[in-house]
């Protein structure tokens, strides 16, 4: 049968509340002895990691949540959670023997053990996070990802403080990361609850262990000064409580202990020495309700010289985890600062213990909680986590959002990994790596075999079964089925199919390439070079746009400018002859020298023009080629034949006739609207006849050859460096 705690917390539908199973617990006769009766067998004869014996330990952290407020069922856990470890089904054995609540909180609060001993060996190790702190920030997100119990978290708090008391008792080096984390993690944890008793001590125990030298020399100028300091507090308490009841003001005045990590903290945060800090001195007044607080604020001031800049009101504005009291700091007749706070009862115990304070519900009733009205027992609940939910907010710098939509989960090497809400264990592989993503095939969440598109859940351990080798599957991509849900994940698979594509094509075009090479007798060519005289960064990215039919194999043919047909054997070779006194220019305009009327053409793969150096080559039945004597193309063809090479000149033309020559320019510029027509205009200002144009255009670049007809080559390089200036043409030469 369900308890009416029970049956209330399904009906508001609130997994999150705090303790929600806790009101059945009382029912249960002597559950603490019950539960420590229970665990002795299990525990009394071993140690944990710290040495101390588990019982011992068990005992003490029992001893310290009663302290704190904790009800006798959170001192039972604090023995079954050891007890736990020697079940093999912790949950179901504790369930039977105490209640579904107790095996709850038995189960989560090892859970969040093993995390943090986890986070800490990633610590050391630099596994996965290479930064510390972002790794403690982990574990602090960690921490109240999903352990929304408040339960779990007192148990962890009041562990933890024995754990640095018992280092402390036996003198025994701490383990590394166990005093840092007290300080960086359950400490600010304990102030944000308000737990000020456990925040104060942990800070000065982790203190100690953490920097032992300065923590010395601050105690021992605290004992220097000790019984001047207490003999002068406990005179001015008397007086205080004396004046103040003369006043009608009922108050308690007590000295208050000043603890040596807030003294070194304000020490270095205001740069000031022993005797500027202010509040070694200090009071404590506690009075009936809050109208005494101001009245007895009133008298204080009167009785005394007030450093107003040191008051703070924080009655009427308490502090985010519902601290509430009067500060003020005042100066004697000697001059010396005394810091006084002035509180109620209600709001000393808050301080003092925080939400522990407010364990038992039922007490709390109308009163609410750190300022915050609660009308029914389910207000008073809520009005706790939000605590919670304050500091996520802090650990996340304001961003209310990051915790809904973030989980938390562990790699089986001990390190946390955050994921979206939603996450799959596929989306887990792919944030661990890359390629363990591709060959994922399968996966265990807390030892169990689940399928790919399980969402995970806060605090679970996720295990991937992969292939050697191998890729992802495209019903990945696929969004109905619910595989991914980290865009981060999704990008690398959509990059894997890519890839894979792009090896085809990259295929394809090396093919075609190679093929167009071997008809042009170019074999020889190294392909990287090829690929940089076509405008690419390497040989593969020339290959996937041929493949991608992206560029045309006609371009790369006259990148190549193949050479001149070669001769055959049985050319005849024309003799030198001696100039004739009046030599007869030919229609190329070219002379050959010894030689008259002998037919030439321009070779088309220098298209030479004046005033270049030429030289002739003597072809099978086409007359003598003229080439730039700078053609590579010519060095070609005369290192094969080198007699068949003769001396040629630019013959003067005919009067009133004005010989043209054509010529390749070749111009490099990033594409845009309008890009031909700018250079084409160039030309025509230049009076420049263009004859032919190829343009072609890959990933924003332009490759265009212009043949235009000039009369004299000199002149063309003046014309070349105008289309330079045009916008985006970022290189510009003849052929």
């Amino acid at each position: 049968m369900k308890s009416h705690a029970a049956e209330q917390g399904e009906a508001l539908a609130v997994p999150e509340l705090v303790a929600a199973a806790e009101q059945a617990l009382p029912q249960q006769a002597n559950a603490l002895a019950r539960a420590r009766a229970f665990a002795e067998p299990l525990i009394a004869g071993e140690t944990l990691d710290t040495g101390e014996n588990t019982l011992a330990h068990a005992d003490a952290v029992a001893d310290i949540l009663k302290s704190m407020g904790g009800s006798e069922a959170m001192q039972a856990a604090s023995y079954l959670v050891y007890a736990s470890h020697h079940l093999n089904k912790p949950q179901e054995v504790i369930a039977k023997a105490f209640g579904e609540s107790y095996a709850a909180l038995a189960v989560e609060t090892n859970k969040l053990v093993r995390v943090q001993q986890q986070a800490r060996g990633a610590q050391v190790s630099a596994h996965l996070v290479d930064d510390p702190r972002a790794q403690t920030e982990n574990v602090r997100k960690m921490l109240l990802a999903f352990s929304r119990d408040l339960r779990v978290v007192m148990l962890r708090l009041a562990s933890r403080l024995r754990t640095l008391r018992y280092f402390a008792a036996t003198k025994q080096p701490v383990p590394p990361g166990v005093a840092q984390e007290a300080l960086t993690v359950f400490a600010p944890l304990a102030n944000r609850l308000g737990i000020w008793q456990v925040k104060w001590e942990m800070e000065d125990l982790a203190f100690r262990f953490l920097e032992p030298e300065t923590y010395k020399s601050v105690a021992r100028w605290l004992d220097e000064k000790r019984v001047e300091r207490e003999e002068y507090v406990e005179q001015l308490r008397r007086e205080l409580e004396a004046d103040l009841k003369a006043q009608g003001i009922q108050a308690q005045v007590h000295g208050r202990p000043k603890h040596i990590y807030s003294i070194v903290k304000k020490m270095r945060g205001k740069s000031l020495d022993f005797e500027q800090v202010l509040d070694v001195r200090a009071l404590r007044v506690i009075v009936p309700d809050v109208k005494d607080c101001y009245a007895a604020l009133a008298w204080v001031h009167a009785r005394f010289s007030p450093i107003l800049e040191a008051f703070d009101d924080y009655i009427a504005r308490p502090k985010p985890n519902g601290y509430q009291s009067l500060h003020t700091v005042v100066r004697d007749g000697a001059g010396r600062p005394i810091e006084i706070q002035i509180r109620t009862q209600p709001m000393h115990e808050h301080a003092e213990h925080g939400v522990a304070a407010h364990w038992a519900y039922k007490e709390a009733g109308q009163k609410g909680y750190s300022g915050v009205s609660a009308s029914s027992e389910y207000d008073t609940k809520i009005a706790v986590l939000r605590q919670l939910l304050a500091w996520e907010r802090d650990l996340a710098g304001g961003d209310q959002g990051l915790f809904e939509d973030s989980i938390y989960v562990l790699t089986p090497q001990a390190s946390i990994v955050e994921l979206p809400r939603g996450a799959t264990p596929v989306d887990f592989a792919y944030s661990v790596h890359t390629n363990l993503g591709h060959r994922c095939r399968g996966a265990r969440v807390d030892g169990a075999m689940v399928p790919l598109n399980t969402p995970l859940r806060n605090g679970q351990t996720v295990e991937i079964v992969a292939a050697k080798e191998g890729g992802p599957s495209r019903d990945w991509l696929n969004t109905d089925l619910g595989f991914l849900a980290s865009h981060r994940a999704r990008s690398k698979v959509r990059a894997w199919f890519n890839e894979q594509q792009r090896h085809a094509t990259v295929a394809r075009g090396r093919e075609l390439v190679e093929r167009l090479l071997q008809r042009e007798g170019r074999t020889a060519m190294k392909l990287d070079d090829l690929a940089t005289k076509m405008g690419f960064k390497s040989a593969e990215d020339l290959f996937a746009v041929v493949g991608k039919d992206e560029l045309s194999l006609r371009s790369i043919e006259v990148v190549l400018n193949p050479p001149a047909e070669a001769p055959s054997d049985d050319e005849v070779l024309l003799a030198r002859k001696s100039r004739p006194a009046q030599p007869k220019a030919p229609k190329g305009g070219v002379l050959v020298v010894g030689v008259d009327s002998l037919m030439t053409q321009l070779a088309k793969c220098c298209k030479p023009a004046p005033p270049d150096r030429i030289s002739g080559f003597v072809t099978r039945g086409k007359g003598v080629s003229i080439h730039r004597s700078d053609c590579a193309s010519f060095h070609q063809i005369v290192a094969r034949n080198p007699e068949r090479v003769i001396e040629v000149e630019w013959g003067r033309p005919k009067a009133g006739e004005a010989a043209v020559y054509p010529v390749d320019v070749f111009i490099e510029a990033t594409d845009r609207q309008g890009l031909l027509r700018d250079i084409s205009e160039v030309f025509a200002k230049e009076k420049m006849n263009v004859i032919g144009v190829q343009t072609q255009s890959v990933k924003g670049t332009a490759w265009m050859t212009f043949t235009v007809e000039i009369a004299d080559s000199q002149r063309l390089g003046k014309v070349l460096a105008v289309v330079r200036e045009v916008k985006g043409v970022n290189a510009a030469r003849r052929r």
